[in-house]
């Protein structure tokens, strides 16, 4: 019998394919919607590649265990027409093939949860909402070697009358990464985030990490640009 849902993934092969795919980050989605599930939702991923090497060692250095189409002459593009923008080519359909949910559940976590509100019918709880104050929403990273790392402290300050709660962190690429080691923020409180820029190919750069949890916008969006070389 056919599944009532399945996700459709389509990646292109403009630009940085390992920062599109984000492999790692999908098996967790995957992971996460086959306990809700019972695993009863299919994962279709249509990678369109230039370089089929480059794209399997990828997919084993992630140990990217399911099954995916490797389409060279990208016929699934020309058939679908699917928007430039990333964010709007990964669906969630139903039986009938019909569109339920349009977005990449990888790169917005709010996305993630219509995915999730989609296919189990359950809406995910709401806390009270705060706010967070931080210096500056784009930092400069200035220049960095190749294959050099360039790291910036992020500080949040919790200005608000309700503990803060990370829901969590996303980022543009993998060559971007957030640390922490908290999960809260109390009224008053000021928590820091370390974002670790790996340098790869040589030029300018714009890179950006998502901050999502319980304040007022829903989500905060920092953007890191500099230069590689």
């Amino acid at each position: 019998a056919a599944a009532d849902y399945k996700v459709v993934v389509y990646v292109d092969s403009i630009g940085c394919v390992s920062c599109k795919l984000q492999l790692r980050e999908w098996k967790k989605f995957i992971a996460q919607v086959d306990s809700a599930t019972d695993g009863n939702v299919p994962f279709l991923f249509f990678f369109q590649s230039k370089d089929n090497d480059e794209l399997r060692y990828i997919l084993r250095r992630d140990n990217f265990t399911l099954p995916v189409c490797i389409d060279t002459d990208n016929h699934f593009y020309k058939l679908n027409h699917f928007p430039g923008e990333m964010t709007f080519q990964s669906f969630l359909v139903d039986r009938d093939n019909h569109v339920k949910v349009i977005g990449n559940p990888i790169h917005n976590l709010s996305v993630w949860d219509l995915y999730l509100k989609e296919l189990t019918g359950a809406a995910a709880s709401s806390l009270p909402a705060t706010r967070l104050q931080i210096d500056t929403l784009e930092y400069d990273l200035g220049s960095v070697p190749a294959n050099g790392t360039k790291e910036q402290t992020v500080r949040l300050c919790n200005t608000g009358t309700e503990t803060f709660r990370l829901k969590g962190i996303t980022t543009s690429c993998d060559c971007i990464t957030a640390r922490y080691d908290w999960q809260e923020i109390q009224p008053g409180e000021t928590k820091e985030i370390t974002v670790s820029y790996q340098a790869e190919q040589p030029g300018d750069f714009l890179r950006t990490v998502t901050i999502y949890g319980n304040i007022t916008e829903k989500e905060i969006t920092l953007t890191f640009v500099g230069r590689v070389g």
